[in-house]
Formats: C-alpha cells, structure tokens, sequence
C-alpha cells in the first residue's frame, strides 16, 4: 500500500449501518481483509489511530472504506472533563470524519483528563445534575462541530460516588432526551460493573432506553476476587466473549430488535479466524432477533 492517501473518488457515500456484526480493525489484519473480503458487518476503528496526516493506515483504513461501512470510536474527548473541551482534539476528530463518512461515531461517558494533564484511561463520573447539564453541554459543541448525531457509550465502572443523585440508565436517558444524542450500549460494561458493584446486570438492560441505540458493544473480561474475596471482573477485551454476556446480549435484542454489533478485541489479539467466529456469533443472534423492537 502507498504511505499517503487522500480522499478517493470511489469512496461510497455514507449510509445507514447495517444491522450485522462488525469487528474492530487491527493493523496486523490488515492484509487478510484487504486480500479476502470477509463477509462482516462493519469494521470499527479508534479516531485517535487515524489523526495523523497520512501513512500507511489512512492507505489501508481507505481501502476498506471503498467496501465496509465504518464505525469511528473516539477514546480521547474527555466528554465528562470538568474544563473546556480540547478544540484541538476536536478539530482532528472533525478531519477523520470528514475523511472517511462513517456511519456511526461515538464516545464514552468518562473523563480523561484534567488542568492540561491527560490520563490514558476512562475515569467514572460522579451522577449528578451538575455532571449532567456539563456533559449535555460537551456532547452539544461535538455534535455541532461534527454537523451530526454522536453515541455516548456506558462505562465500565470500578467505583461509585457517595454523592450520586441518579443512577447511570438515568444519567444517559436525561443526557440523549436533552442533547438529541444516541447511545452505544457496551453490553460486557454492563457485567463488568454489575460484578464489581454487585448490581443485577440484567435489571439494568431492562431499563436501558433501547430508542436511541445505533450500536451494541461485546468483548471479553477478566474475572478475579479482591483480598476480602468478593468478586471483580476488569474490561480487559482480551479473550472471547464469556457466556454470561451473550444472554445479556440475546436479552437485550429481544427489546431492542437488531442493532449494528462490534466484536471488541483489544489485547491479546487473535488471528482473523477468530474474531471472525465471534462475528459471526453475535450475527446468528441478530439474525434471530425479532425485527422490530418491543420497548
């Protein structure tokens, strides 16, 4: 592949993402893709891996462009920072997606950074109403910027605040109803924190608003137990999807019909084989799902 690329004359236009399971693009199946054209969903990559001028990612992430839908996922925002939002940050984010039309683009419900320092993690928010009216202000200035609508995903949480005043379904209920945003449920982030904070992940997907969800998340986590023996699990993205999810997932279609899917695999990353199967997975499943939602 050629080390610059611009914008190609061929590049479909963006539309509509597909109800199908997507994989997230990693370098080393680059080749594979380009070379086979596996019959995926949609490929989904990190905005910040694509900021850069030009090089041999723009070149490949172009190629696929020319055939699959893509999901841009942005883990950079800092959404929930109490300070302004990096103009700056924004403004690359902008030129990714002016570049490439994907279908979807998303953040999370964190906060990475704080008095010019950044933090390479996704921090929890406190849920307030003070919380609230900053991140409704901070999605309003990216959807603005942007000129469209972006998904806000659920975290996964090791901690909460003794100050909450409204749970997290609530938090992202009030945050799409008044900032017209949607929403990207991480069904994994739903059992990872339901363990670590010993919730019923399976009340929570009953009261999620499924309207205003484009996509769905699935990965895999690490189990383990603290020194007092309680269980933890961590959203590590390394390994398969566990069981446990996949009923949360097959749970969550019933209400929802079916929703674009990413397989999530960060670490640890297998051959093209692999996520291929879990693709596939959550595709029988979509394909099973009724077609229309129920709440």
């Amino acid at each position: 592949m050629s080390e610059t690329v611009t914008r190609t004359s061929v590049m479909p236009p963006a539309g509509p993402m597909p109800a199908r399971a997507g994989v997230g693009l990693k370098a080393r199946h680059y080749a594979t893709i380009v070379g086979e054209h596996p019959d995926v969903g949609f490929f989904e990559v990190h905005a910040e891996n694509y900021m850069g001028a030009g090089g041999p990612p723009h070149a490949w992430l172009a190629a696929m462009r020319e055939r699959y839908p893509l999901s841009v996922h942005g883990v950079g925002m800092n959404i929930g920072g109490e300070g302004a939002l990096d103009t700056a940050h924004l403004a690359r984010l902008r030129g990714v997606v002016e570049r490439y039309e994907p279908a979807l683009v998303s953040e999370h419900l964190a906060w990475s950074g704080h008095g010019g320092a950044y933090f390479n993690d996704l921090l929890p928010l406190p849920y307030t109403g003070e919380t609230l009216a900053r991140v409704i202000d901070h999605v309003d200035q990216v959807q603005c910027t942007l000129g469209r609508r972006v998904l806000i995903e659920n975290p996964s949480t090791y901690v909460c605040f003794g100050g909450d005043e409204m749970d997290e379904v609530t938090f992202l209920s009030e945050l799409a109803r008044h900032s017209g945003c949607g929403l990207l449920l991480d069904v994994n982030n739903v059992a990872v924190s339901a363990t670590n904070h010993d919730h019923d992940p399976a009340a929570y997907i009953d009261a999620f608003p499924t309207g205003p969800v484009d996509e769905i998340h699935l990965a895999g986590h690490a189990l383990g137990h603290d020194d007092t023996g309680a269980p933890f699990a961590i959203d590590s993205h390394d390994r398969r999807v566990a069981d446990t999810v996949w009923a949360l997932y097959e749970r969550t279609l019933l209400r929802s019909g079916p929703v674009p899917t990413l397989i999530e695999w960060d670490g640890d990353v297998p051959e093209w084989p692999v996520l291929l199967d879990e693709a596939r997975r959550a595709d029988t499943r979509l394909t099973d799902a009724p077609r229309e939602a129920t709440s």
